[in-house]
């Protein structure tokens, strides 16, 4: 039976899709070859002016997301056409700084999940990893401090960064709730989710573990347990998700830097990251801050942590918006330079989300 004239449609309309996306991949490629002797493969300015045409440009009915999802797949996979892509995250496979990771590149890139957050760092370094994915703050608990310990010491930069919202699930071999007699959780998960436990599974055994990774593999094990982890750790251990959103508050967010060797150009929307130590003298740090005013530059964080090196020496963390190349941020640098005994720039990146 031959087609209908919709069927015809459809496949002239994909047949076109597809060379197109074979002609844009190549002249991407071609593009990525240019450059990789100066900025690598990934640039966070190309990723931000992408996405800004999809959310301009796209009429539906398909979600801005799903456009950006397959554009990532597109890029990502032109990239390794060129060099495999590896990046190296805060692990297990199934943690939290998974979805960041995704995020960036999809399922395009290998992941090589470390032990450690100096681990991670370890790995760009030494070149065994293209980029490294860490977090560096969450809304509830602050900031990680390894993280901003470790970017004090390296030469790597900040490349982009990412805003994930902390959502839990409980995940199980089981297909209902009721049947849960145990519980596999990280004592800090389990405090964001102890309300949701007392009025639904009151009566279950908690179990402490290390991670919610390992969480979600030991109820892989076990026919009546569950556990307290992400989504994306259903798919990994094969679980069932029986239920979503079970943490108490809804505006838990976690802050990740996507770190590597290279910079990131402008977009006109960005953000910087230092770190500064300045004179032991009265009004040190309000001179400091005064360049910062001076030149109508907002910053978005300012955090002390001691110096490793000096007792009782503090370095501080700030974040501006702006980037180091803007003429009006690189005047206000040369004023803290002359105020400070200690700068760093840990890199300028697109505004996240």
């Amino acid at each position: 039976m031959a087609p209908d004239r919709n069927d015809n449609d459809l496949e002239s309309i994909d047949r076109e899709i597809i060379r197109l996306i074979s002609e844009r991949s190549n002249l991407y490629i071609r593009m990525l070859k240019s450059r990789l002797a100066g900025d690598g493969l990934f640039s966070a300015e190309y990723r931000d002016r992408l996405f800004k045409l999809i959310e301009e440009a796209n009429t539906g009915p398909l979600s801005d997301q799903i456009l950006k999802r397959i554009y990532t797949d597109m890029v990502t996979g032109s990239m390794t056409i060129i060099a495999p892509v590896t990046v190296a995250f805060l692990g297990p496979e199934g943690s939290f700084s998974n979805i960041p990771v995704n995020e960036f590149f999809n399922e395009g890139a290998a992941s090589l999940p470390q032990r450690t957050i100096q681990d991670v760092f370890q790995q760009v370094e030494s070149g065994k990893a293209h980029y490294g994915v860490v977090p560096v703050e969450n809304s509830t608990e602050g900031s990680v401090t390894y993280t901003l310990d470790e970017l004090t010491e390296t030469s790597l930069n900040i490349i982009s960064e990412k805003y994930v919202r902390v959502t839990y699930s409980l995940l199980s071999r089981l297909k209902d709730i009721t049947s849960v007699q145990k519980i596999f959780t990280h004592p800090q998960t389990l405090g964001q989710c102890k309300a949701w436990i007392r009025n639904n599974l009151p009566d279950a055994e908690i179990v402490s573990v290390e991670s919610t990774s390992r969480a979600a593999e030991l109820a892989s094990r076990e026919p009546d347990a569950a556990a307290i982890a992400s989504d994306i750790a259903a798919g990994i251990y094969h679980l069932n998700i029986l239920a979503t959103m079970i943490e108490d508050s809804r505006q838990n967010y976690t802050r990740f830097f996507l770190i590597g060797r290279d910079g990131s150009k402008p977009t006109g929307n960005d953000k910087t990251s230092i770190v500064c130590a300045v004179r032991d003298k009265p009004g040190a740090l309000l001179g400091l801050l005064k360049a910062f005013a001076a030149a109508g530059i907002n910053m978005t964080k300012i955090e002390s942590r001691p110096d490793k090196k000096k007792m009782w020496e503090y370095n501080f963390f700030i974040d501006f918006i702006g980037h180091q190349d803007d003429a009006i941020v690189k005047k206000a640098l040369e004023k803290i330079r002359k105020e400070a005994i200690f700068l760093k720039i840990l890199g300028s990146y697109p505004v996240g989300n």
